[in-house]
């Protein structure tokens, strides 16, 4: 028996916010619309071409207890961090880091004429990885597949499966799929998702129709948070349009957050505080 079309859950407007040293970001996951989406805790975008809007970047900070995903579109972003990885993303490029037990680092973008834009999405950690060693996973823009679709659909597949082609992030415990999907002037896709896992898709450009009976018109930028089904249905109509699709394994876990620390009771997230205080965190 063929499983349903995912229909619209909900469809969430990005919440203006300031983070880091002053990075302004529009926020549609970890806010106050959508606190949490099993397994993704945040979901940031960031553009601008006013250096003062960036420029201060994300200086050393630490996490624990979660990946922190960055994929990049335009401009330039330096990271260095605890573990020893230092490096650059350019555009079309990501990285993909597991905070694990414990890793300080930083994040800053770089000022060039063209300015910044990017995603930055936190995932969460289960139980039994939340205090495993730090993991750090830079990929270039060359190494992710692209497939074209003759409906006018194409698909960078960062993390997950699509028409055979797999993206070069593995070995994540929320299985996800992490897709940037561009569509032509009256393009449309149909992808499928396994059933159970959320799913949202992030129009950052144009406008499109969303799910296969009501095909809601959306306007960038918006967070579609789908309901369960076997697959998801987008179409564009006059305007080009472009969105992340993503999707993953929900946890089922209780969750204790602290701004970069997320953990399952409270007293973990006080062992976190406790060591900051001490010296003794991410040694």
């Amino acid at each position: 028996m063929k499983s349903p079309t995912r229909k619209i859950a909900e469809i969430v407007e990005p919440q203006a916010v300031v983070e880091g040293a002053g990075v302004r970001l529009k926020r549609s996951i970890g806010g106050h619309a959508l606190n949490y989406l099993d397994p993704f805790l945040l979901l940031d975008h960031f553009q601008s071409t006013t250096p003062a809007d960036y420029q201060a970047g994300f200086p050393l900070h630490p996490h624990r207890g979660i990946e922190t995903v960055t994929y990049l579109l335009t401009g330039a972003v330096r990271h260095r961090d605890s573990v020893g990885n230092t490096g650059e993303i350019g555009p079309g490029d990501l990285q993909w880091m597991s905070a694990g037990r414990g890793i300080l680092h930083e994040e800053m973008p770089q000022v060039r004429p063209e300015g910044v834009a990017g995603f930055q999405l936190w995932v969460n950690l289960p139980a039994k990885q939340k205090m495993s060693a730090p993991r750090y996973q830079n990929i270039h823009s060359s190494e992710i597949p692209i497939i074209e679709r003759d409906r006018g659909a194409s698909v960078r597949v960062i993390a997950g499966t699509v028409d055979g082609a797999t993206g070069p992030i593995t070995g994540i415990a929320a299985e996800p799929s992490y897709l940037d999907v561009a569509l032509a002037a009256e393009g449309s896709l149909v992808l499928p998702i396994p059933l159970g896992h959320s799913a949202f898709a992030y129009l950052f450009d144009g406008e499109a129709r969303f799910g296969a009976t009501e095909r809601t018109l959306v306007t960038a930028p918006r967070l579609i948070v789908w309901g369960d089904g076997g697959s998801v249905e987008v179409h564009a109509e006059k305007k080009p349009a472009r969105f992340l699709l993503v999707s993953g394994k929900p946890l089922n876990e209780p969750i204790a957050r602290y701004g970069p620390f997320v953990m399952n009771t409270p007293q973990e997230i006080q062992q976190t505080l406790r060591e900051l205080q001490q010296g003794t965190f991410a040694q």
